[in-house]
């Protein structure tokens, strides 16, 4: 890719050359051919960041791989520990967090358990929208061009391991930036910053790694089970429903995202099922919960609940119906989805 690169800069640089000496109007159209040419080398530059995207999202599926990560928020840090192995039989994954109240994610392939034993709770379900450090990127990416401007922009070192920086600038307010570091070798991403006018809005990053080490099966069992904390287990049981059947629209959504799913959930010791939409702009999430009032439940307009570093969760009242934004997105964005949630009075489906 880098060859071939070259040759286009290259080539394009020795046709803007000799250009002039064929036009009766050469400075007219110089300026128009170094217009269309540079546009031709930003896009040759763009496919070729977007290729270290895909290396991103492929790596987790190819490498083993043990460290120690940070998460930071506005002043807030927490350390965890994750353990990554790839076989014949799939992937598996074991991530403990070691600041603060115990919490522990074991993933086996599409399978995710969450343990929080503070709260006696384990909840599980299938790997979806939530994405853990450092396979935070999914496909597909096929518009991610009319909302990003993606850029291949230096080399620096991770971990003691030499990383590609990749940034992905957002077109609009509507979203934020992000700024990748890419390991040259593997393309596993070793460090992660949300940017929103060139503040960090939150950042992961390894402190320590190993990559292609061998794993003992044994890092991966769970440190919490049912038997040993009494665990309430909480398992969302999903159905899907055909186009509009919740009765619920968004009706203005932000410019680049469109609906991604649209399912039912039904959460242990409820009856009543919670209407869920997912949105998405190729790289940012946005869930939409829809779930009727609840007997004397207090009641509010609008709210904002306070940010939990890129995520934004934005409340409303629609009729006997509380609407529930909760995305990656800056908090002018979960507004406006909130805000322009429609209830069609379909009825739902039992």
């Amino acid at each position: 890719m880098i060859r071939n690169f070259v040759v286009v800069v290259i080539g394009l640089s020795f046709f803007s050359f000799i250009l002039p000496a064929y036009s009766d109007d050469a400075p007219s159209t110089s300026i128009r051919t170094r217009g269309v040419l540079q546009s031709v080398v930003d896009e040759s530059a763009s496919k070729e960041a977007q290729v270290w995207l895909q290396r991103i999202i492929d790596a987790p599926r190819k490498h083993n791989y043990t460290g120690i990560f940070v998460y930071s928020s506005d002043g807030h840090m927490e350390t965890s520990r994750v353990v990554h192995m790839v076989d014949a039989e799939g992937v598996f994954e074991r991530i403990e967090v070691l600041d603060g109240s115990p919490r522990e994610v074991v993933r086996n392939n599409n399978e995710v358990k969450r343990y929080f034993p503070d709260r006696k709770t384990l909840v599980t379900g299938k790997r979806g929208l939530k994405k853990f450090f450092p396979a935070l990127l999914s496909e597909p990416f096929s518009n991610i061009n009319n909302n990003y401007i993606v850029k291949k922009v230096g080399r620096e070192r991770i971990s003691n391991r030499d990383c590609q920086v990749i940034i992905l600038e957002s077109r609009d307010h509507m979203r934020y930036s992000q700024r990748l570091w890419v390991d040259v070798s593997t393309g596993l991403l070793l460090k992660a910053a949300v940017m929103e006018r060139d503040q960090v809005v939150e950042q992961y990053g390894f402190t320590q790694l190993e990559i292609d080490g061998e794993i003992d099966k044994e890092l991966l069992t769970p440190k919490y089970s049912k038997r040993d904390t009494k665990l309430h287990i909480t398992n969302p049981v999903s159905s899907k429903v055909v186009k509009n059947e919740l009765g619920w629209q968004v009706e203005n959504l932000p410019s680049g995202f469109s609906k991604t799913n649209e399912v039912k959930r039904v959460f242990s010791g409820k009856s009543t099922p919670v209407g869920h939409i997912t949105l998405s702009d190729g790289l940012a999430s946005v869930s939409v919960f829809i779930r009727p009032v609840t007997q004397n439940e207090p009641l509010e307009a609008h709210e904002f609940y306070p940010p939990q570093g890129a995520i934004n969760i934005y409340n409303r009242t629609v009729g006997d119906n509380v609407v529930t934004i909760i995305g990656e997105v800056p908090p002018v964005t979960v507004m406006q989805i909130g805000n322009s949630v429609k209830n069609y009075k379909v009825k739902w489906a039992e």
